[in-house]
């Protein structure tokens, strides 16, 4: 019997990924829980707060959400 390694493992799970025609894209977002991630949240809200642009936005977000059978 043939111990695999973990190395191992994740490059075949890779290979089978490549031969299904997916390809690896790494993404960084804002660390959730870095100091000042909530001010900075509430700062960036507050900037938008009665701008026509934002209200134009979020009236069509509403209108084009799918929310049948939301409790």
């Amino acid at each position: 019997m043939t111990t695999k390694t973990t190395a191992d493992r994740v490059q075949k799970h890779r290979a089978g990924l490549r031969a299904a025609g997916l390809r690896p894209v790494q993404i960084w977002v804002p660390d959730t829980r870095s100091t000042g991630f909530a001010d900075e949240c509430r700062r960036q809200s507050l900037a938008l707060q009665g701008d026509p642009q934002e209200t134009d936005m979020a009236n069509w977000l509403e209108a084009a959400a799918d929310t049948k059978g939301w409790e």
